[in-house]
């Protein structure tokens, strides 16, 4: 029998309340504790913090504080990633992030998805899908990425746009919800 947390990475309905997921969680919030008190000056502290959280990061991160995330684990980022303030990364399925990807303050990437069954939904049920982000992407301040979304290559996602549908290589989408410029 798989347990939550396998249940979750493979993409199949789990339960967050599962013990070995809080407890995940938890660990993430106490690394995200340091990491955000961390002082930019201490460049190499907060590179091995983070690199202790992620899945897996390439050369040169930055990820400025505030950072939220669930897990930590789900997140695996290119090389030169650049995190604004105010982000918030809810990863329980995998976020991909690739090389020279910029991301703008209060950007939301949300993997999480609920049953619209309001019975289901009250049983504790929850789902994830993953999010990708392709090579030399920019999203602008304020943008709101959805479960299952894939972004293409050199793709522009407007400031405050609300990304439902996957964005083709070298579009520009903006807006609620994002479409093509």
């Amino acid at each position: 029998m798989p347990s939550e947390r396998e249940k979750m990475i493979a993409g199949e309905p789990y339960r967050a309340s599962d013990p070995e997921l809080m407890e995940a969680r938890l660990r993430a919030q106490e690394v995200l504790a340091r990491y955000n008190a961390t002082a930019p000056r201490e460049a190499g502290t907060r590179d091995a913090i983070l690199r202790g959280l992620f899945g897996a990061v390439g050369d040169s991160p930055t990820v400025m504080p505030r950072f939220a995330c669930d897990y930590g684990f789900n997140i695996r980022a290119g090389s030169n990633l650049f995190v604004n303030y105010d982000c918030v990364f809810l990863d329980c399925a995998q976020i991909d992030v690739g090389d020279d990807v910029q991301i703008g303050p209060g950007v939301q990437l949300y993997t999480a998805t609920h049953p619209l069954d309001a019975a289901l939904r009250r049983s504790g049920i929850e789902g994830a899908r993953p999010i990708r982000i392709g090579d030399n992407v920019w999203i602008g301040g304020g943008a709101v990425v959805l479960p299952g979304v894939t972004i293409g290559d050199d793709a522009v996602i407007g400031a405050g746009s609300v990304v439902t549908r996957d964005v083709a290589h070298g579009a520009i989408v903006v807006g609620n919800p994002a479409r093509p410029r």
